[in-house]
């Protein structure tokens, strides 16, 4: 169970590193969220983009969980909200894309909250 736990936190913590990746170098990310009205619209991408690093650097390390988990629950709940709106987008095509983003954020909100009953320090952490 010790591998396959850091199999997933490698799995899981890649996933946010990509996000944040994505959040430096993607400008139709800017784009988009101000499309959705996100006010200082650069700002919130990047700053958003600093909790996903931090989150998944975190999570890959085990180094501050606890602070990774505030980090991405911090990010992942007014992205869910705000951002992924499903019930406000008239177009079938572009409300069930939403929704699919909507659900799997939900998702990943659960799992990241699923790490507070691991007792810390995870196996194979680099620090605490």
């Amino acid at each position: 169970m010790d591998i396959a736990f850091l199999i997933g936190r490698m799995v899981v913590g890649l996933y946010w590193l990509y996000g944040a990746y994505a959040h430096f170098t993607q400008p139709g990310l800017v784009a988009y969220a101000e499309a959705k009205g996100v006010p200082f619209g650069g700002l919130a991408v990047r700053g958003t983009g600093v909790l996903l690093l931090f989150g998944g650097l975190s999570i890959l390390t085990g180094v501050q969980p606890v602070f990774a988990i505030a980090a991405l629950t911090v990010f992942l709940l007014p992205v869910t909200l705000w951002m992924h709106n499903f019930w406000t987008v008239k177009d079938a095509e572009a409300r069930e894309t939403e929704f699919l983003m909507f659900t799997k954020n939900i998702a990943m909100l659960g799992y990241t909250l699923i790490l507070l009953a691991i007792p810390q320090p995870w196996i194979f952490s680099l620090g605490f």
